[in-house]
């Protein structure tokens, strides 16, 4: 059924988080728009359904709420995966947008490990805290067990960087996800 629910409570965030890798309506409140809208862009650009709803200590700053949503937003990923059997296992993109590049290349691999090359000029998109997308996506690929590896080579807005990396990982989650075609494990060991 690569469907997940996951509800995860702390002193410090509450969150809902409703994944279905084959696709559904998207609604995300989060409390920080920015982030709102590259989670938004990461589930239709995916092609998942995809709800989520946070209640976070924002009057501290978004690092809890952005942190623990990937946190929960990976175990969505990993419990929705099962086994991790039938799927086409790896998926890369790259995706420009404007002045940016960002390349994602990924491994549901089993194996959790985060290689991020961007730097932001700015330090606020909104009331988004750039320097918490790496931990955003920190969080995700070690919950979902996901080898991930984010790059943006160029670029100087970083909201323009960011929403570029969220689509980019979007549509390689989306390939690496596709069925295989006899819904083997796609590993010589047989098991991930």
């Amino acid at each position: 059924m690569r469907k997940a629910e996951i509800i995860r409570n702390t002193k410090e965030t509450q969150i809902k988080v409703e994944l279905d890798l084959d696709g559904g309506a998207v609604e995300v409140s989060t409390g920080i728009g920015f982030f709102d809208h590259m989670l938004t862009a990461f589930g239709v650009h995916g092609g998942f359904g995809l709800k989520i709803e946070v209640t976070g200590d924002l009057e501290v700053d978004t690092h809890h709420t952005v942190e623990d949503t990937g946190i929960a937003l990976g175990m969505a990923f990993k419990e929705a995966l099962g086994d991790m059997s039938g799927i086409m296992r790896y998926g890369s993109f790259s995706i420009p947008m404007d002045e940016a590049l960002a390349n994602v290349v990924l491994d549901i691999s089993n194996r959790p490990f985060l290689c991020f090359r961007a730097s932001f000029e700015q330090e606020l998109c909104g009331d988004y805290e750039t320097c918490v997308t790496e931990e955003f996506f920190r969080a995700f690929a070690m919950n979902s067990c996901i080898t991930l590896h984010i790059s943006v080579p160029y670029g100087s807005n970083a909201h323009h960087e960011i929403e570029a990396i969220f689509k980019a990982c979007a549509h390689a989650l989306k390939v690496a996800v596709t069925p295989n075609t006899d819904g083997s494990v796609l590993s010589t060991k047989g098991v991930l």
